[in-house]
């Protein structure tokens, strides 16, 4: 539930407290949320220039860093990540600014593969012709060292900063090693069946890579139920992850298309249940996209396929419109079901 000032006012006009309360509750609750993310003027800045500058050192990175050679691009990297650990330091410690200093970490973080990059062509490790602005755009086996360094750096940097925003870039690279582990265990295809069996893999990969982060960002959102949200980005890359392997799963099989709808109708109740909008919103897509496979394929020619559809709406809604009458009764008997961690964490969300 979202509380804003006009809901304090209206209690004031109705006697409920006092206008003088209803200012100092504000003030305190104000005091209160500052360091916890929301869409307002103050947080937009940060984050865009906290995403400007993130993204100037990875998906904007221009060829003619290549210029520096590897030893000038580590030697830049290393600088560019003392400075963003000060700030980091700096915006925590002796400012109390919360979200500055999360992106600020972040930005330590992404420098990483930058710094493996540029010492690895320094030794002469690296092979020519795999610039580093392919990291972001360019599938391969070859970056899974970078990819398992910047995990390394970003486990440092929670453990040392607890900072919620720093889990970014660790989700991000989780999702990049879901696409790049196929070629790196498996090797590059070499003919054509082997195309079909590589693309195979790497459904299968992703799909079963997802779910696993999926679980630890369960866990760890159990974990941190009474403190800040540090399963958000895992959340969000972990169902990507998972959605778009199954959903690349091709299958002639009317029986697993529906296996598919009812996973997609699970998510959204998993989304529901945890109130992580994530599981929704990919769910509803894989809904959707189911349904336009009955209206395009399975019942194309059919008249009354749009009744049936449109009446199954009106009965989906007259579904909401009985469980809001019994919701608090039916939700606190199936909460009381729930081991005590899953419990608190569900009533921390209402």
């Amino acid at each position: 539930m979202q509380l804003q000032s006009s809901d304090l006012k209206d209690a004031a006009a109705k006697g409920i407290i006092t206008s003088g309360q209803a200012e100092e509750l504000w003030d305190y609750l104000s005091g209160q949320t500052q360091n916890i993310p929301g869409f307002n003027f103050t947080h937009i800045l940060y984050y865009l220039g906290g995403l400007v500058a993130i993204g100037a050192m990875s998906l904007f990175m221009t060829l003619g860093w290549e210029r520096f050679g590897g030893w000038g691009i580590l030697a830049i990297a290393l600088a560019y990540g003392g400075v963003g650990l000060a700030l980091t330091h700096f915006f925590l410690y002796r400012k109390g600014l919360a979200i500055p200093a999360g992106i600020m970490a972040a930005f330590v973080v992404v420098l990483t593969p930058l710094a493996i990059y540029g010492l690895q062509a320094g030794m002469g490790w690296w092979a020519a012709g795999h610039p580093y602005r392919e990291y972001h755009t360019r599938i391969d086996w070859c970056w899974v060292m970078m990819e398992l360094g910047t995990l390394a750096v970003a486990v440092v940097m929670l453990w040392c900063y607890r900072l919620p925003f720093s889990v970014m870039p660790l989700a991000v690279t989780l999702w990049y090693m879901s696409m790049d582990l196929v070629p790196f265990l498996f090797g590059g295809p070499q003919s054509h069946s082997d195309w079909t069996l590589h693309w195979d893999l790497r459904k299968f990969v992703s799909l079963y890579f997802g779910l696993l982060m999926v679980l630890l960002a369960f866990w760890v959102d159990i974990r941190s139920r009474h403190g800040k949200d540090f399963a958000f980005w895992l959340y969000l890359f972990g169902v990507l992850t998972f959605w778009g392997g199954l959903s690349l799963m091709n299958s002639e099989s009317e029986l697993n298309k529906f296996i598919y709808l009812c996973i997609n109708l699970g998510m959204i109740a998993v989304g529901a249940l945890l109130s992580r909008r994530v599981f929704a919103v990919f769910g509803g897509l894989g809904t959707a996209g189911y349904l336009g496979h009955l209206a395009y394929d399975v019942f194309k020619d059919s008249l009354m396929f749009p009744f049936v559809l449109t009446l199954i709406g009106f009965g989906i809604i007259l579904l909401g419109i009985l469980w809001q009458r019994s919701e608090v009764r039916i939700a606190s008997a199936m909460r009381a079901a729930l081991p005590s961690a899953l419990r608190e964490l569900i009533e921390r969300r209402m």
